[in-house]
């Protein structure tokens, strides 16, 4: 969704390309972020969508529009699934009539060959009096054969886990994660160097992006160490509505982890300028397609709202080994830059009393600039009165080349010094920041 982001600066950035590569050895890309999505290897011997998060309503048409433009891009795609997976939130409160329009739009478009695999989300609890009462209108409606269990398709393991109550944060019990252990004793026991895919809703602590404020709490410790031994196990979650474009979305450290972000809307975080849930938010519509082949696992990133893909396809090493793992914490120490033609200004048209606008040229990344640190000065003391976080709308299409942000809560007939700093996915700052000047009214 970052297409054609800083195609202006394409001299400045490729001298500064140049200069990185002599002192560092470091190959920065102008565009990381749009490819075509192409894996480059043979026929896939599996391949399968999942997504999550549809969360289709009572009423309304737009999340019935927004599910059927998800499915005819994933059909054009993939013409050949072998599976059809959505990692829970299916319906948005679990309500009958909700199933129904899920599956009005699901069935038109569900390839025949595909094995359909869901699993239940928080969401799916809401509309009910009782837990049980959720799970068992959850089988009915979607005919899976148990709240949680393990499937092998053309070869490869499939299991799904299911959350047992309205518990927003997941409620996965010890008899649950202990048939877990069971299912990856007999998933390794077929085939040691095969992948073994795991589907549960909320993110398990200590992975992706977001876990801290929507990861599972209950046995959480236990799960993972459930996990840890089988670094060939790939997992997929839903729940946060992360966009797919934060690199962060995959992590690797005992075990691979893959967020799927949501089909009806994202949430990008909370404590920024622009809000936790941004303009635009409902706009963006994303997934994932998967293609499994000999030696690796292709994981493509779909943007639905802009028909095509988002970054580099994310490439799993078969067989696994924790000492090749790419998608750690430590994948990334390339600094975000602020090219030479950068600009800052501060739109005094827009000053007020207690706010002042500043307009800047947004700076350029290896993988993602994902936001910015602005710290406000007292002009004459020289002290921080204000610091604020904002995003680079890295979630946006197109991003924009040049932010405008608001910068509130200021003192009237008072001059600032106004420094901005961009910050990446992986919390490297700029060494440069932009500098301006600026009174309120």
């Amino acid at each position: 969704m970052l297409g054609g982001f800083m195609e202006t600066l394409k001299k400045d950035w490729l001298a500064l390309v140049l200069i990185s590569v002599l002192i560092c050895g470091i190959t920065l890309n102008v565009r990381a972020e749009e490819k075509s999505g192409r894996s480059g290897y043979i026929e896939p011997k599996l391949v399968f969508p999942v997504i999550s998060d549809v969360h289709i309503k009572e009423t309304g048409t737009l999340d019935l529009r927004t599910f059927q433009h998800a499915l005819t891009q994933l059909n054009e795609q993939a013409p050949k699934q072998d599976a059809f997976v959505v990692v829970g939130d299916l319906a948005d409160t679990g309500a009958l009539k909700e199933y129904d329009r899920f599956f009005s739009i699901y069935n038109q478009n569900k390839q025949s060959q595909a094995v359909s695999l869901f699993t239940i989300g928080n969401h799916e609890y809401r509309d009910s009096v009782t837990n049980q009462q959720a799970q068992q209108r959850f089988l009915s409606k979607t005919k899976m054969k148990s709240l949680y269990f393990h499937q092998v398709i053309k070869g490869y393991h499939f299991i799904m886990l299911g959350t047992e109550s309205r518990l927003t944060a997941g409620d996965y019990s010890i008899k649950q994660i202990n048939w877990l252990a069971e299912q990856l004793k007999i998933a390794k026991r077929d085939d040691p160097k095969k992948p073994i895919f795991v589907f549960i809703h909320q993110p398990i602590n200590n992975t992706l992006y977001g876990k801290n404020r929507w990861g599972i709490e209950v046995n959480e410790q236990l799960l993972y160490n459930t996990l840890k031994p089988y670094p060939q196990v790939i997992t997929f979650s839903g729940h946060t509505h992360h966009p797919l474009d934060d690199p962060r979305t995959i992590f690797q450290r005992d075990f691979t982890s893959l967020a799927t972000s949501s089909v009806r809307y994202i949430w990008p975080g909370a404590g920024y300028l622009q809000g936790e849930l941004p303009p635009g938010y409902r706009d963006v519509s994303q997934g994932l397609l998967v293609e499994v082949y000999n030696r690796k696992v292709v994981v493509k990133r779909r943007d639905f709202h802009a028909n095509k893909w988002t970054g580099e396809a994310w490439e799993i090493d078969i067989p696994a080994d924790t000492k090749k793992f790419h998608y750690t914490n430590e994948r990334d120490l390339v600094k975000p830059i602020f090219l030479p033609s950068s600009t800052i200004s501060v739109i005094q048209e827009k000053a007020s009393a207690n706010q002042l606008y500043i307009q800047f040229t947004q700076a350029v990344d290896n993988l993602m600039v994902h936001s910015y640190r602005i710290t406000v000065k007292n002009k004459e003391t020289g002290k921080v009165v204000k610091t604020y976080n904002a995003f680079s709308q890295y979630y946006s299409d197109p991003v924009p080349d040049v932010l405008s942000l608001p910068l509130s809560g200021l003192q009237p007939h008072t001059a600032y010094r106004i420094e901005v700093a961009a910050v990446d996915a992986f919390d490297n700052q700029s060494d440069q920041k932009l500098m301006i000047e600026g009174s309120t009214k």
